[in-house]
């Protein structure tokens, strides 16, 4: 069974930061050729990519978001990162992790309050 745990969300004055944490159970064999994600959720609106990263490393961000996130992997840990710096009330969201290869796995979510 494969599971996507994140971890790390929370409540943040505007400039702090947080680090989201996604660790992945039952796609560990292969993890390494799994593209992953970081999506968002804000109430009423859709589901965005926040970051993404490759089987390669391959990076790619929101515009809104480049040079405040940065996302990584440890495919020796089987888990995926989310480094964000300078946050700002439009970050709140329900942060998902996403797992990509062949098929796409989801995680429960994370929720993450930009607010003073």
């Amino acid at each position: 069974q494969v599971q996507l745990v994140e971890s790390g969300g929370g409540l943040v004055q505007p400039g702090g930061s947080l680090r989201l944490s996604c660790a992945a159970s039952g796609i560990t064999l292969n993890f390494v050729k799994y593209a992953l994600g970081w999506y968002r959720q804000a109430p009423g609106k859709q589901r965005e990519l926040a970051a993404r990263i490759t089987s390669s490393s391959i990076t790619n961000y929101l515009d809104s978001v480049k040079g405040r996130f940065t996302i990584s992997r440890d495919n020796a840990k089987n888990t995926v990162y989310l480094q964000m710096n300078s946050l700002r009330p439009e970050d709140t969201a329900v942060y998902y992790c996403n797992a990509e290869y062949g098929r796409t796995y989801w995680g429960q979510g994370t929720q993450v309050t930009v607010s003073s």
